[in-house]
């Protein structure tokens, strides 16, 4: 008998421990994300600021500036689905370095002008810390679950077509002028 109350009791002392490995992968994990939703909110934020910094006449980039603001929207919703998946708490805000970003972003404004080279300088230094963060979310320590390695692995992939199409556009606009 006493035997049968030293299993039960290994049982139940070994669910719990079970139990809280698993919710703590879960709670990093859900940082992970976290810190993704972070990056995308900077990325809307920057991009909403750009939209003000460039010309009514430079449709083009207007019309860029919205699409990528619109793709970290998805982004942001596609994260948030799985934090909710693993019972998080979806984060609001945006990194403190999102915050530095814009700030610098008004200054040099102030400097230089509303320019097309220097709003698309702008918005390439935040894709590269989009880029990076995405870097660090794939090579954290968190054990990411096949389906989550994938979604994330697909919108840096998408940010990096974004990176590079803003590279483009502000090569071409230095060559030009």
């Amino acid at each position: 008998m006493a035997q049968h109350f030293k299993t039960l009791e290994f049982k139940q002392t070994s669910h719990k421990t079970l139990n809280a490995i698993v919710m703590e992968t879960n709670e990093n994990l859900v940082e992970v994300l976290n810190d993704l939703i972070r990056i995308n909110n900077d990325r809307v934020d920057g991009y909403e600021k750009a939209l003000s910094e460039v010309e009514d006449i430079d449709l083009d980039l207007r019309g860029i500036f919205q699409k990528m603001a619109n793709e970290s929207r998805e982004n942001i919703n596609e994260l948030s689905a799985e934090i909710r998946n693993l019972g998080g708490e979806v984060a609001t805000g945006t990194t403190a370095s999102g915050k530095i970003y814009r700030v610098w972003m008004d200054i040099k404004a102030t400097f230089t002008g509303h320019d097309r080279t220097s709003v698309l300088e702008s918005c390439e230094y935040g894709e590269d810390a989009a880029q990076e963060a995405y870097d660090d979310a794939l090579a954290s320590d968190v054990d990411l679950p096949v389906e989550i390695r994938q979604i994330i692995a697909n919108q840096k992939a998408e940010l990096l077509e974004s990176h590079n199409l803003i590279k483009k556009y502000r090569d071409l606009h230095q060559a030009v002028n």
